[in-house]
């Protein structure tokens, strides 16, 4: 069984991700979407939210499990019997940054750990969860940025933090 993990913050999760996760869903038996837990970050939905809002946009995709994680990819991918992980581009930069931690990660794993590319669709290119929340936090319209659920739940946020 050919297994991957598509590893992110997900923060929150957008059309571009589910995007990556089907098509990454198509390449692989089992795909794993885990959530980063990074302390280092003060995300918008906390972990047990983004991973909600994961298992709801996913729910039919059969091969497709959600979770999530703290620390290293590379020990979580151990700890899970995972030898690929799956990362998407928009752009030349994201290329640089993700080439960089991919190799990092194949020397921490000893070679154990692969990263797969995929190109983002031309139609979400431009989209980055840092986007969509300028967008939302200015009253913006973010439907064809996210899902209609995850709107909803992008405003009522950012509503609270308002009030």
């Amino acid at each position: 069984m050919k297994k991957a993990v598509y590893p992110g913050s997900f923060d929150p999760m957008t059309y571009g991700h589910l995007d990556i996760i089907k098509r990454a869903s198509e390449m692989f038996d089992e795909l794993v979407v885990s959530v980063l837990n990074n302390q280092g970050k003060t995300p918008l939905f906390s972990v047990e939210e983004r991973v909600k809002i994961l298992k709801e946009a996913t729910k039919d995709i059969p091969n497709v499990r959600i979770d999530s994680f703290s620390g290293l990819l590379v020990q979580y991918a151990e700890k899970n019997d995972i030898h690929v992980a799956v990362r998407g581009l928009r752009a030349i930069t994201d290329f640089e940054y993700e080439l960089q931690i991919a190799q990092t990660n194949r020397k921490l794993s000893d070679g154990k750990l692969d990263t797969v590319f995929l190109t983002t669709s031309l139609e979400y290119s431009y989209l980055s969860s840092s986007v969509v929340k300028e967008i939302a936090y200015f009253d913006g319209d973010i439907s064809q940025c996210v899902p209609d659920f995850v709107a909803k739940q992008i405003i009522e946020k950012y509503d609270k933090k308002r009030s």
